[in-house]
């Protein structure tokens, strides 16, 4: 068994299932006012009463099982428009979150969103290569852009998404939902602080058992990769937030079954290592045919860890001081979806930086086109 999976092998046909099925049994019922200052920033503005109004791009499983579920326990966000190329779907989903019709758009006619003023703030969760597309002519139509991760396949496209919403004056956000989750934050603040010694070592692990092959995630032109761009992401960012560094240097190994008809075109496997200024060492591993699921900060004296690390709902900071039994906080257990919205709902209405700009999500996309040189190239790539 490897060292980084959960006790239980968890058996699902997509990833979405995988995260938010994972972690089941520690699942509490939780409200985003739970959350309070620590993740939304204690020394952050007041919002106003008025919600902002999403429209969401593309209808698939994340927004309708998590995102659309999420902005109705918003404070300061509603679901106001749609967009999407399956009008049935579009009027049924517009029907349950009380959306009017007339704000039901489909991808021809998507660029005439400017003349609704009902919408503030334009979602995308669509195929990783479309990301850069609709954030771009969202700003245009003079909307504040909140985009799925990865940002896009490329460094260029990454750039261009930032430079445009510049442009227009308006707001762009990275879906980092783990960013505004309490026991996450718990587990860096204890790193930081180091309450348990000095850092010396992290492991990340994420992965999932991925289904049907003809889904837009193994195809490479609309996925940009495999499991490093749309689960390795998750172990990339826990070397990043647990260090509170930037790499400068990566190795990668890739694999895949190419007889295997899921992995025709995209990797399985992605093992890549990641060393810091301060020599910190992060060794990560995603995957697309067994269940990962386990962050751990080893230090001098102990660990912090996250396990399960990067659940829906569940997840837990656990952690290890010298000569102590081992502690897990009860700390809340929120709805992420609903966190990431509302704090880049209170960022827009407060003029205020968000926690995950553009530049964020630019970061993790040069960082995962290094992993997969070296992987083809068999060297150590210098950042």
């Amino acid at each position: 068994m490897n060292p980084l999976s959960p006790p239980a092998r968890a058996s699902s046909v997509s990833r979405r299932n995988f995260i938010a099925q994972s972690a089941a049994a520690l699942a509490a019922a939780g409200t985003v006012a739970q959350l309070g200052a620590r993740s939304l920033g204690a020394d952050a503005p007041p919002a106003s009463d008025r919600k902002l109004g999403y429209a969401f791009v593309g209808l698939g499983s994340l927004c309708m099982n998590q995102l659309l579920p999420g902005i109705v326990q918003c404070k300061h966000a509603r679901p106001v428009a749609l967009v999407s190329g399956h009008p049935d779907k579009a009027k049924q989903q517009a029907e349950k979150y009380g959306i009017n019709p007339k704000n039901i758009y489909n991808y021809q006619n998507f660029d005439s969103i400017k003349d609704n003023r009902e919408v503030d703030v334009v979602y995308v969760v669509l195929p990783n290569s479309m990301h850069a597309e609709y954030t771009i002519r969202a700003a245009r139509a003079g909307k504040h852009v909140q985009c799925e991760k990865p940002m896009a396949v490329s460094v260029a496209e990454c750039q261009q998404m930032i430079d445009a919403c510049k442009d227009a004056g308006r707001k762009l956000a990275i879906g980092y939902r783990l960013h505004y989750e309490a026991n996450t934050l718990a587990c860096i603040k204890a790193v930081k602080d180091q309450e348990a010694g000095k850092l010396q070592l992290i492991e990340a692990g994420a992965g999932f058992s991925i289904g049907d092959p003809s889904q837009w995630r193994l195809k490479k032109a609309l996925s940009g990769g495999g499991c490093l761009m749309d689960i390795g992401i998750y172990a990339l960012q826990a070397a990043r937030y647990l260090s509170g560094e930037e790499p400068i240097e990566v190795v990668a190994q890739t694999f895949a079954d190419r007889d295997d008809p899921r992995f025709k075109e995209v990797e399985q496997h992605c093992n890549f290592q990641l060393r810091f200024p301060s020599g910190v060492l992060a060794s990560c591993v995603s995957s697309y045919a067994t269940g990962l699921n386990r962050f751990v900060a080893h230090t001098t004296k102990g660990s912090a860890s996250l396990d399960p690390a990067l659940s829906y709902r569940g997840v837990k900071f656990r952690i290890q001081r010298p000569g102590q039994p081992e502690e897990s906080p009860n700390l809340p257990d929120i709805d992420q979806f609903a966190a990431e919205i509302d704090a880049f709902a209170q960022c827009i209405l407060t003029n205020t930086p968000s926690q995950t700009p553009g530049e964020e999500g630019l970061r993790d996309v040069r960082i995962m086109q290094a992993i997969y040189q070296s992987a083809e190239s068999g060297k150590t790539i210098k950042l």
